[in-house]
């Protein structure tokens, strides 16, 4: 283990000593690089509330404008497994400055599209350029504090993964309708330039080694970008285009199997690889890592599914949903620190434990809405599961990162990183499809029961009928539009009932992933107390 990190690279040098004091210059890079992932994953659903605005302007349809998110998402899943062979080359604080300021200009070319094709263009290398401020701030929490101080790091960075998701359709909704839908790129600017500010002035400069670029594994990098960008296609684009009914969906999901396939392959294959995929062999990194696609799957999940069902069944306006989606953020202000500290004194998994329980609690609540539930019944189900959360995002970071060589600190970060974006994917594409089905399933069943011939619909259609002729109505359409009426009752029901059956889905998924927890080693620290078995 000694002569392994004393050949890390300079970019990844070993963390500090345990008590080792930390001055302020290392708390503001470790700021900086917080503001940065929370800048990125923010930007993959702040589109989303803002998305009929941007597709009127753009001249688009709404499974067209549906590549917009897809093209961040994409771009953004496949650089995260790159940035330790680009940190490596260019240095820490040149490749962040670098890529931050790529993406503050690409922001602001997504606020200036002139057409789809212009905004899927940028989106994609906004999200190539702003995808490497994830991984990178959790290897500055990592890299640059000591073992005593590193639970506060993770906290932070917990916060940035958990809150973001929360809190992009609530920030879009309010820009949008504010200051118009270019204003959530323009808004970039903001943290953008402080984060370039507080790397300059917080990192120190360190020698570029190219070389790295001219020796990297560039077929391992093809295959892993083609078989991580297809399927974040396959997964995205799935639904609306009927799985593998459609030849476009086939040939995707081919190429993903084979550049996935073929990056395993020529990774195993190399003695040095662009990300080392070895460390799945570690049980902590790989129990880890598989509950961070599944809590990735909570997070994007339930963020897909209740500012859907505030617009549709309740008929909430974007700041409407917004001030309801806030209650699963804010509270984790609170939280995160009281869960830090209890971190380095409780074993993990209890913990880790407790936050899956709420998490999945609330999503289980969450699954007996009716057509009335609105803001007041939503606020109890929001705050459970912003005080899981926390738990849950810190301790799944001490788990992967428990026991890992400085030098494969960067590619940890990645593998991480890459797998909880890669489970929001598979979280969002599996309730989409769920949705549609489960509403076609309810809407059959309600419509045997409410038949045309049972007494009670005859009664029901009545009432309407009575009630729009006293509007007068004639009663010719007076029983046409009772007739629509009640269709249209049914249809909201039978939607009501699937987005209950989603919410049912991830909490079942997320309790059950308590039993998994406990096949970890017992950790207590991000620093590395704690014993194992």
């Amino acid at each position: 283990m000694t002569s392994k990190t004393a050949a890390a690279p300079a970019a990844f040098p070993g963390a500090p000593a345990a008590g080792a004091q930390i001055d302020l210059r290392t708390w503001i890079a470790v700021a900086a690089g917080m503001l940065g992932a929370f800048m990125a994953v923010l930007d993959i659903q702040i589109t989303n509330s803002s998305l009929r605005d941007i597709l009127g302007t753009l001249n688009a349809t709404q499974e067209e404008g549906s590549w917009i998110s897809t093209a961040y998402l994409c771009a953004e899943i496949v650089v995260i497994p790159m940035t330790a062979l680009f940190a490596r080359a260019f240095g820490v604080r040149a490749y962040m400055i670098g890529t931050t300021s790529l993406f503050l200009v690409f922001s602001t070319l997504c606020g200036a599209a002139w057409n789809l094709e212009s905004m899927i263009v940028f989106r994609m290398l906004q999200g190539f350029t702003g995808g490497a401020l994830i991984p990178m701030a959790m290897t500055l929490v990592m890299t640059r504090l000591p073992s005593s101080k590193r639970a506060v790091g993770m906290a932070i960075f917990g916060l940035t993964a958990t809150l973001a998701p929360a809190m992009g359709p609530t920030l879009g909704g309010y820009l949008s309708e504010i200051y118009g839908w270019p204003s959530i790129f323009y808004i970039n600017w903001v943290p953008g330039v402080l984060l370039i500010a507080g790397i300059v002035w917080g990192l120190d400069r360190e020698p570029s080694n190219a070389r790295q670029l001219l020796n990297a594994d560039w077929l391992g990098i093809f295959l892993m970008a083609m078989g991580l960008g297809c399927l974040t296609i396959f997964l995205e684009e799935g639904n609306s285009k009927d799985w593998f009914d459609s030849q476009f969906i086939i040939t995707f999901a081919s190429l993903a199997l084979i550049g996935i396939l073929g990056w395993v392959a020529t990774s195993f294959s190399r003695q040095q690889s662009f990300v080392n995929l070895r460390l799945y062999g570690q049980r902590n990194f790989l129990i880890a890592t598989v509950l961070s696609a599944v809590t990735g799957m909570g997070l994007y999940g339930s963020s897909y599914l209740l500012p859907l069902y505030l617009g549709q069944i309740a008929g909430y306006t974007p700041m409407q949903i917004g001030e309801v989606i806030a209650w699963v953020g804010l509270p984790q202000l609170l939280v995160m620190p009281f869960a830090a500290a209890l971190s380095s004194k409780v074993d993990n998994r209890i913990l880790c434990s407790f936050g899956l329980l709420l998490f999945g609690g609330s999503c289980l609540m969450n699954a007996f809405m009716d057509a009335s539930t609105g803001y007041d019944q939503l606020m109890l189900t929001q705050v459970v599961r912003a005080i899981g959360q926390p738990f849950v995002m810190l301790t799944l970071s001490n788990f992967a990162m428990q026991g890992i060589a400085p030098k494969d600190m960067p590619s940890a970060s990645s593998l991480f990183n890459m797998t909880r974006n890669l489970g929001g994917s598979i979280g969002i594409a599996m309730l989409a499809t769920s949705l549609t089905n489960r509403e076609h399933f309810h809407s059959a069943r309600l419509g045997e029961s409410v038949s045309s011939y049972a007494p009670a619909t005859q009664e029901r259609l009545d009432q309407m009928t009575q009630a729009f002729i006293a509007g007068g109505i004639d009663p010719a359409t007076a029983a046409s539009q009772a007739l629509a009426a009640l269709d249209r009752i049914v249809r909201r029901e039978a939607y009501v009932m699937a987005y209950n059956d989603g919410f049912f889905i991830v909490g079942i998924i997320l309790v059950g992933c308590i039993a998994a927890v406990w096949l970890a080693d017992k950790v207590k620290s991000p620093g590395g107390a704690g014993g194992g078995h």
